[in-house]
């Protein structure tokens, strides 16, 4: 039996002294993340050419600043044992050289928290769900979870418009067995409309921001004209923050069921190991990559896969699936205005889809080899 994870993401509508003390409650966690790291920095800083005694530091817990700050008291301690396990997992990150030194936390960022559940301090009751220090809060649960998923955390968040989300963490135990490899796809992204796949069909992935661009940029401008903090101002601020939000909600479920689609289809979905970063950075491909969301598409096809016994094949960035013949192997130099790929061979097709079979056919091979 494999322990899987789910989480559940569902609307809540707290009381104004709940949201109160949800706002506390971010306000303390980000406060304390601060202090932590503020330490943290100043020792590396100090003791950065001396590995073997950085390592010795002792460091700060949230406990140190609940005597200087007796405010911390009234919150929950889970949220920010919570903040200091995010900090270690940061720090630890930055000495792997998987990430940047962690930043500080501002007002302006994600506000969120995690709980976690300890002696059914956490419930969902019907309409409600009990939580530590805001007891029972209104809850739209528009899912159930299933009896044998196990709750193990909580995070609330707030997002800009104002609407407050908790996301349940479970866990439950599942038999998988391993799938059969008989139905194989292979993607080939593109910039535009998501990918394109072996079978030549394409995602056609409406292009939800660039759909929103104008009338985001006409309410944005208008919040440029207004006096900032005024009621006007929170007022457009509001109006902007729900187009950002609606276009992320968009894409997110496209995404969703596109990855179901497949998954329910084929027994193994073939792509590129892509490095998303750098070609949002490349020129003209900013928007259009984060448009696209292949990063939350490729996570989304990786769990739901996972959960079934199918696999996720990732081939190396550097294969060179657009400049290979599909048909007879040859190699050759493509331009990328070129859209149509043609070989000596007689070959004459979509680029793209032509890198979809190139990728469908190395994810063979390497699921043979394996």
């Amino acid at each position: 039996m494999a322990k899987l994870n789910k989480a559940y993401k569902f609307r809540i509508y707290p009381t104004d002294e709940q949201s109160l003390m949800i706002g506390k409650t971010f306000g303390c966690v980000r406060f304390v993340y601060n202090k932590m790291l503020a330490e943290r920095k100043e020792a590396y800083e100090n003791l950065k050419d001396d590995k073997e005694a950085l390592k010795s530091v002792k460091h700060p817990t949230p406990a140190k600043y609940k005597k200087e700050y007796e405010w911390l008291k009234e919150v929950d301690s889970l949220a920010l044992a919570n903040a200091q396990l995010n900090l270690d997992k940061a720090y630890k990150a930055f000495f792997k050289g998987n990430a940047k030194f962690p930043k500080f936390k501002s007002k302006r960022h994600r506000q969120s928290y995690t709980t976690n559940v300890v002696n059914s301090n956490i419930e969902l009751l019907d309409g409600h769900i009990k939580l530590p220090k805001l007891k029972k809060v209104k809850i739209k649960q528009h899912r159930e979870i299933p009896f044998v998923h196990k709750i193990k955390s909580c995070t609330l968040s707030i997002t800009a418009s104002g609407k407050y989300y908790l996301s349940i963490l479970t866990e439950y135990e599942k038999e998988i067995e391993a799938k059969e490899i008989k139905e194989v796809i292979g993607l080939d992204f593109a910039m535009d409309g998501l990918f394109v796949d072996s079978e030549g069909e394409k995602a056609n992935y409406p292009k939800f921001y660039r759909q929103m661009r104008d009338k985001l940029a006409k309410e944005q401008r208008k919040l440029s004209r207004k006096k900032k903090g005024s009621s006007n101002w929170n007022k457009q601020r509001i109006r902007v923050a729900k187009i950002q939000e609606k276009v992320a909600n968009q894409r997110k479920n496209f995404l969703h069921h596109t990855s179901k689609k497949l998954v329910t289809h084929f027994d193994a979905v073939v792509m590129e190991d892509l490095d998303m970063k750098g070609m949002s950075q490349a020129l003209k491909f900013g928007k259009s990559v984060a448009d696209n969301g292949w990063g939350m598409f490729t996570s989304f096809l990786q769990y739901k896969l996972n959960e079934q016994g199918k696999q996720l094949i990732k081939i190396d960035k550097w294969f060179p699936s657009t400049k290979t013949c599909s048909k007879c192997g040859s190699v050759k130099e493509i331009k990328l205005s070129e859209r149509t790929y043609q070989c000596t061979c007689g070959l004459n097709i979509d680029r793209d889809y032509n890198s979809a079979l190139n990728i469908k056919k190395e994810g063979i091979r390497l699921l043979a080899s394996a």
